[in-house]
């Protein structure tokens, strides 16, 4: 299972680069500036779980004692990045405004980084 957050990490870093630079240059001329500040958001968010992913796989390696939370935080990751990210770049590019969604994505990231948090303090 931990192969799945460095597989979804790397991806989601692939994708935010890839989405960096559609934005940069293709998506310049076809988005508001609006539109760029949304897009530029999601794409930022996404790389940094996308790192934070990576860090998991490594934990997961290294407290083996702690996996449980450690499992939590990568599902909880993916699905900020699916739900946060995903909703901003669909904002940004059709005008479709899931606006509950982006929230609860919010609340996915702040819920993995409180669960990586307790990691490391059962850990210690």
């Amino acid at each position: 299972m931990k192969n799945i957050y460095f597989i979804f990490g790397a991806l989601s870093g692939a994708l935010a680069v890839a989405m960096g630079a559609y934005g940069a240059h293709a998506g310049a001329q076809f988005l508001s500036p609006e539109a760029t500040i949304t897009f530029s958001k999601a794409v930022r968010y996404s790389m940094h779980h996308a790192l934070v992913l990576l860090v998991v796989t490594m934990a997961i390696s290294q407290w083996p004692q702690v996996n449980k939370y450690l499992h939590i935080a990568g599902s909880l990751f993916i699905s900020g990045i699916i739900l946060f990210s995903g909703s901003l770049y669909l904002l940004a590019l059709t005008g479709i405004n899931l606006g509950y969604i982006t929230p609860l994505g919010g609340v996915c990231f702040i819920g993995g980084w409180l669960c990586l948090a307790m990691a490391a303090w059962k850990n210690s």
